[in-house]
């Protein structure tokens, strides 16, 4: 079971979670990170890192669903392998309700 990045990442985009990743398997986009559920080992260290608590295990739940967002934008974005500066509003942007609906369109709508 793989992890995934979730809705709170959307505007946030901390990258704390990428510089801890033993294998690469973070993507960025414009408004927010995901995870290739594919390339993810699951081992877990990503999820403590994250400021925004946006990564969790596709299983748990409320998060199934950000299984499939994760893999067709992991499949478009660029590979993400280095810690990059936070948004300067990021931490506005945490806990904020509504945020995939408003910032992220789905994979066929890009």
């Amino acid at each position: 079971m793989a992890y995934v990045v979730t809705e709170n990442c959307i505007r946030c985009k901390y990258t704390d979670c990428v510089e801890v990743c033993p294998v690469d398997c973070f993507y960025e986009g414009e408004n927010m990170l995901v995870i290739n559920p594919d390339e993810c080992i699951d081992c877990g260290v990503c999820e403590p890192e994250c400021p925004a608590d946006a990564i969790h295990a596709e299983g748990e739940d409320g998060h199934a669903q950000w299984l499939e967002h994760n893999r067709a934008y992991s499949a478009v974005w660029p590979n993400l392998t280095r810690r990059l500066p936070a948004p300067e509003d990021a931490d506005s942007w945490n806990g904020a309700a509504g945020k995939r609906e408003a910032f992220n369109p789905a994979p066929a709508e890009r």
